[in-house]
């Protein structure tokens, strides 16, 4: 059985790869670690997200963040420290994989790990107008 979506209308060309990353996206949705994302313009009326994660407990050395396909992923892996002996243990150490979907053209400007917080700042340069005349040609 086909699966129908809101990428299959005959007007949205080349969208599949799109599609595909929401798709994985949307499975990988899990609670850990919270986040926010804020939205502001600068000056030059550029758009600016501010990726904001909680990482208490993670170190610089801990986190890796990359973007690939238009993809930004963030992950953290902190190492069990044999040497201590827990009576309580309330603060497990952890992995967690992050997964956020860039328009093209996104370009991740800085990451900042301050206070457990890591921040990522992202732009979307201000578009190119960008109008062309087609030949058309007779057969």
């Amino acid at each position: 059985m086909s699966r129908i979506s809101m990428f299959s209308a005959p007007f949205l060309l080349g969208f599949d790869a799109f599609e595909e990353r929401v798709d994985r996206l949307s499975k990988a949705a899990d609670g850990y670690p919270p986040y926010n994302i804020e939205r502001m313009l600068e000056p030059d009326e550029r758009e600016v997200f501010r990726i904001s994660i909680a990482v208490a407990g993670f170190s610089a050395g801990d986190l890796e963040a990359m973007t690939e396909d238009n993809q930004l992923v963030v992950r953290g892996r902190q190492k069990d420290d044999g040497t201590r002996e827990y009576l309580h243990r309330g603060i497990a150490a952890r992995q967690f994989q992050r997964s956020f979907l860039l328009a093209d053209g996104m370009l991740v400007r800085d990451a900042l790990l301050r206070n457990g917080m890591l921040t990522i700042t992202i732009v979307r340069p201000k578009p190119e107008k960008v109008a062309r005349q087609i030949e058309i040609r007779s057969a």
